[in-house]
This record gives structure tokens, sequence and C-alpha cells, in this order.
């Protein structure tokens, strides 16, 4: 029965930090219009909030290992709740600002813990299997997050989808409170020379960093493209606020249903083969969207075909390469969860506000900035990775 559970619980503790974006993307246009701020202003709310993410993921790694998952999972929890009811009720931008750091701050909890926990319990493909699982379930939830998103702002203006990321947020903390296990057998003693030797032992590790980069990498790709995605389909392409969130759930979609089917597709082509032509569509999808950009740059159904051939690519072989850092070092799983959370909220912060302060309403100015992350992928993939682990 608990092996049961304890996927539930961590699927269901991941809902509000992986909607908190997709949910309340719809209403950045209403949020600029209604603080009069410029598009970039808002897309910075999502660099804020892996800003915070990146603070955090740091420490939460290490604390779980000296004092039990379970402890640290409810507390950030607790945070990420209290993040989310703030961003509803501010008044000016900047408060917004603020709430969404702190609502980062919590929301790297599940993200860090939740897979220190898989890596606890399950081993080799039985780990790859349910990340996979989780991931496709998941992003099911984050396909329909943005056409819920579009409703709810129809209905109670663009501060009811973070009081909605609230309510959730408070029914996953309070059935992590009554029904969560302990995974973590053999804690630790807090010792801040160990933790930072530990640190120091994956840093200086050119495979872990390798294993880290790609799949974060290729999500701040993917966020740098969600960030200005709503004004680019309802401002550029002139669509309306549910047809572009019907372009958002199509696109999470597709990256859904590969990532469920991630297990056999990687039984019949190899991890090897997964990551190639994984690595490979996202690619050449990249490098398409810019051409598309450039002679066709008003063409949504175009850009959302080739942003899903982009996160197929991705679901193909993120569950793979993921994995493979967390089973690196498999004394330190926690602190190894931490370092990739936290690099990977860093990255998606650099290149979300990267993206966020040069969009000019012209696709080409997200795209090229995917493109780079993508070529940046490739190579280390390519000539690093492919060689020295898989």
């Amino acid at each position: 029965m608990q092996q049961f559970i304890l996927p539930v619980l961590l699927i269901l503790s991941l809902i509000p930090c992986c909607i908190e974006i997709d949910i309340s993307a719809p209403s950045f246009p209403e949020i600029a219009s209604y603080f009069g701020v410029s598009e970039g202003k808002v897309g910075m709310t999502i660099a804020y909030n892996f800003l915070g993410f990146w603070v955090s993921a740091v420490l939460y790694g290490p604390l779980s290992e000296c004092y039990g998952r379970r402890r640290i999972m409810i507390s950030g929890n607790a945070l990420l709740l209290i993040g989310a009811f703030g961003c509803g009720t501010v008044t000016t931008i900047d408060q917004l600002l603020i709430w969404r750091f702190i609502q980062g701050l919590g929301a790297s909890t599940s993200a860090v813990i939740v897979f220190a926990m898989v890596a606890d319990v399950y081993k080799g493909n039985k780990a790859i299997r349910l990340i996979g699982v989780m991931n496709a379930i998941l992003t099911f939830i984050m396909a329909i997050a943005p056409v819920i998103g579009s409703f709810i702002n129809r209905a109670w203006g663009w501060r009811g989808n973070y009081f909605i990321v609230a309510g959730v947020s408070l029914i996953s903390w309070i059935l992590l409170l009554k029904m969560l296990p302990e995974t973590k057998r053999n804690l630790q003693k807090f010792h801040f020379g160990k933790i930072h030797q530990d640190y120091k032992t994956l840093l200086k590790s050119p495979e872990f960093i390798g294993t880290s980069f790609v799949p974060s990498m290729l999500y701040a790709s993917y966020m740098a493209f969600i960030a200005c995605g709503p004004f680019l389909y309802m401002e550029t392409f002139k669509l309306s606020i549910f047809t572009y969130a019907c372009h958002q759930g199509a696109i999470i979609a597709i990256f859904s249903l590969i990532s469920l089917s991630s297990d056999h597709v990687m039984g019949v082509l190899g991890k090897k083969n997964c990551i190639v032509f994984g690595v490979t569509a996202s690619f050449i999808s990249a490098a398409v969207l810019n051409i598309i950009s450039l002679f066709w740059p008003n063409s949504p159904f175009l850009v959302t075909s080739f942003m899903i051939i982009f996160c197929m690519g991705f679901a193909l072989c993120y569950p793979i390469i993921f994995s493979a850092s967390l089973e690196l070092f498999p004394k330190i799983k926690g602190i190894a969860s931490s370092l990739t959370m936290a690099l990977r909220a860093l990255i998606c912060a650099l290149v979300v506000g990267v993206t966020s302060f040069f969009y000019n309403g012209h696709p080409l100015s997200v795209f090229f900035v995917v493109l780079l992350a993508t070529i940046f992928v490739f190579m280390l993939t390519r000539y690093y990775l492919l060689k020295k682990i898989f």
C-alpha cells in the first residue's frame, strides 16, 4: 500500500510548483495592463521565482540529509503556500516580484526532495520509469493549466490564478502532513564542513555538471518561451486568451505523452539512442524556429508545431540524463538533487531574465536565445556525455 501512496503523495506535492507558472501565464497581459508596466517586467516574475528557487534549493538537500526528507517537505511546502497567497494580495508589481521570490523559496522543496525520495526507494530502471510516469502526469496537468488559467482569469481576474495555486498548495500540504512517510533512514549530523566538501565534490565532477546542465538548459529554453509566450500569441499573433491556452496546452500535452512512453521507447532504442534522438530533435526544432521567425514571423501554428518537436526531444532524453545525475554519487543523493535543482533554477533565472529583457514582440527575440541554449546542449551531449557516461 505504501508503494502506491508514496508516488501519489510525491506527485501531489509537485503539482503546485508545476502549475504556478503555467496557470498564471494567460494573465500576463492583464497584469501588465493592471500595473502599467512592460511585458518584460511581468516576465521577470518568472525570473524572480527561479531566483528564490535557486537560493533555497542549495539548502534543502543537505537539510534533508540531516533532519529527514519529511520534515523539510512539510516546512518548505508551507512557505510555498504562504507565497502563493501573498501573490494574490499585492497592490504593486514590486510586491508581486517579492512574493514570487518567496513562492520560489518554497517551490524548490518538492522539486529537490521528491527526486531524492525517489532515489531513496527506487533504483535503476525503476527510478527512470517512475520519473517518466511522474513527468507524464505532471505535464498533463501543466497542459490543462493554461486552459484552466484562461477561464479563471475571465471569471476572477489575474488574482484568481494565484489564489487557486494557494488552494492546491493547502490541500497538498495537509496530505503531506498526515500521510508522508520518511524515506531517509540514516540521518547525518549537520556538519557545515562535510556539506561544503560534498558540494565541492559534486562541483569538481565534470560528469555531474554535464548531466545537470543538459536537462537544465533545455528546461530553461522552454521557460523562456513560456515567459514571453502570452505576449507573443495574444499581442503579436492576435489570438484570444483561450486560443493561446490551447496552443500552450497542446505543447505540454505532447511532452506528457512522450514522457509516459519514454520507458517503452528506451527499451526499444536504448538509453544512448534516446539521448541522441532527443537532443538532436530539440536542436533542429530550435534552428527551424529561428528560420520561421525570420521569414514567417506571424505563424502561430508553425511556432506551436516546432515547439512540440522541441518538447518531444526534451521529454525523450530528460528522465535518462536526470536519473544518471543522481546515481553518480549514491551516498549524497539529497545534496546531488539539491545542487541539480539549484543549478537549474539559476540557469532558468538567467535565461528567462535575458529573454525578458530583450523581448520586443518579435518571435526572433525569444527563439534566438532558445537556439543558443540548445547549441550548448547539443555540443555538450555529443562531444562529452555520450562518450564519458552513456
